[in-house]
């Protein structure tokens, strides 16, 4: 992916390199919805990330030069993208630049024609925001919620 700017933030392509800076950022995100499923481990929340980290399919959110967040667009096998990974520092949610980096993305699906898929944890703040860019629920079970988002037209 190409480098650009979204209100005052910039995306990068991701190295390997920056997969321990992400899987702690996932583990300060995830840790407030996964302690209220009763799902928080301390060693598996980051491992998990590690396990599944592609460089070649994420980007990086940074602002004035610095580390401020990550958002994975995955191709799936059967013609989807898969969003993963997508986090932020607490500390820069709720001021727009989620939905500008997720707007970004989708456009660059719907201009491939080609479906997104996502997991979201079940009571997630975070379903909100996929919901106001147009997913939909497609199934949950007693942990996640699945939703998709069919391209626009």
């Amino acid at each position: 992916m190409s480098t650009s700017t979204v209100q005052g933030w910039g995306l990068r392509p991701a190295t390997s390199e920056d997969v321990e800076v992400m899987a702690e950022l996932r583990a300060v995100v995830m840790r407030p919805d996964l302690e209220r499923l009763g799902r928080y481990d301390e060693h598996r929340v980051r491992q998990r990330f590690r396990d599944s980290y592609a460089p070649e399919h994420t980007v990086v959110l940074e602002a004035e030069g610095a580390f401020a967040g990550c958002v994975t667009l995955r191709p799936s096998g059967d013609g989807c993208r898969w969003l993963e990974s997508f986090f932020l520092a607490p500390e820069l949610q709720g001021r727009g630049i989620g939905g500008a980096v997720l707007a970004e993305l989708l456009a660059r699906t719907d201009a491939e024609g080609v479906p997104v898929r996502l997991q979201v944890l079940r009571g997630s703040a975070a379903r909100r925001l996929y919901e106001r860019h147009g997913f939909t629920t497609e199934r949950e079970d007693p942990v996640d919620t699945y939703m998709v988002r069919l391209p626009s037209t």
